[in-house]
């Protein structure tokens, strides 16, 4: 159920899992969902800034690394508008929406470390995590892949007959993708139940979406399927939570698909290697002064939905958490040489050569 205040004052940092108490369609939210929301953000925004530190200033972490500072509203929208079993797949920009699902700060760190307690046993890495048992399938690193694999979700969901809606998420950057036109048409033929989401951030790594199509309003792609779409603000939880909402209702009814263009902002550099010359430092500040973390927790104050000690309280619980994580992650064991060939197709019979 949704995280409550206990009798202590304290509020119980998890489970982090929505349920159908959080109220469709509003216009007005509850405590529990504005502190629900507070606590996914600031848990996705103290993993990354963390993390980043491992990575940059102390090289524990190596390889690719794509933070998802400043999107966070998109992942606590989607996850109360949504139900667990709702299948999520999306791009190599993944942390966030991992640990929105479910997946541990223990386990996505560890796979940051490329121990063998990671989410994917260390083999995966920043842009390949994965949690089947929170429905989470990824974390894909080819550009575009995911939006096909996420229509086929969906035509397994329906395929079981189940009613639960398959979230499919991309950049601004894939939608540039031949994959993407193939699957819109197929999706709206078979009516199939997912939702794609577009977390638009303005920036396929360092080129602008004004650079790279004559179509900047990335929703009105769908107008060529007959897809209803969207464009939508990303950085407030509010909003992405009811267009979220409106569309898994279409979805679970047999409607079909529908896009939705979310538009976002990240602080970060496309990569932790990014040196960001594309664009302003006032543009970027431009921005924070719509941090999503920022405006919930004003709301929570304005209406006095908690006090600042209990607030505090928030904060020091998932900072000692993300701690937490780090210490599972340094301590965690490496894989062992025999994981190398394990959970990969092999053919025993490769290269097929003849002597």
């Amino acid at each position: 159920m949704a995280n409550r205040i206990s009798e202590s004052g304290m509020l119980e940092l998890f489970p982090y899992f929505c349920t159908s108490n959080f109220q469709p369609l509003a216009t007005q939210f509850s405590a529990d969902t504005y502190l629900y929301w507070y606590k996914l953000m600031y848990l996705i925004r103290q993993f990354e800034l963390k993390a980043e530190e491992k990575y940059k200033m102390e090289g524990k972490i190596r390889g690719f690394f794509h933070a998802y500072v400043g999107q966070e509203a998109i992942a606590a929208g989607c996850m109360t508008a949504t139900r667990q079993e709702d299948p999520f797949i999306t791009a190599y920009r993944d942390h966030g929406l991992a640990l929105a699902k479910g997946i541990s700060a223990n386990a996505c760190m560890a796979e940051l470390y490329g121990k063998a307690t990671g989410c994917a046993k260390g083999k995966g890495g920043s842009m390949h995590f994965f949690g089947k048992d929170v429905y989470f399938y990824g974390g894909h690193g080819i550009v575009g892949a995911q939006i096909g694999t996420g229509a086929g979700i969906a035509f397994a969901e329906k395929y079981k007959g189940t009613d639960n809606v398959c979230l499919t998420f991309f950049g601004d950057g894939a939608a540039r993708q031949g994959m993407l036109h193939e699957v819109f048409n197929m999706a709206m033929v078979w009516k199939l139940p997912v939702v794609f989401i577009c977390e638009n951030n303005n920036y396929a790594m360092g080129t602008s979406v004004t650079r790279t199509s004559n179509v900047v309003d990335i929703y009105k792609l769908a107008d060529a399927y007959e897809m209803p779409a969207d464009s939508v603000d990303g950085m407030t939880a509010e909003t992405v939570h009811d267009a979220v909402s409106r569309a898994v209702k279409r979805a679970r009814e047999g409607d079909g698909p529908t896009l939705l263009e979310l538009k976002t902002y990240r602080y970060k550099g496309h990569s932790i290697s990014d040196p960001q010359k594309y664009r302003t430092k006032e543009e970027v500040e431009e921005y924070k002064q719509r941090d999503p973390i920022e405006l919930v927790l004003r709301t929570i104050r304005e209406k006095k939905m908690a006090t600042e000690e209990q607030i505090n309280a928030i904060n020091q619980e998932i900072n000692g958490h993300v701690d937490e994580s780090v210490k599972f992650a340094e301590e965690s064991p490496w894989p062992n040489d025999d994981e190398v060939l394990k959970d990969v197709y092999v053919d025993q019979n490769y290269p097929f050569i003849v002597d």
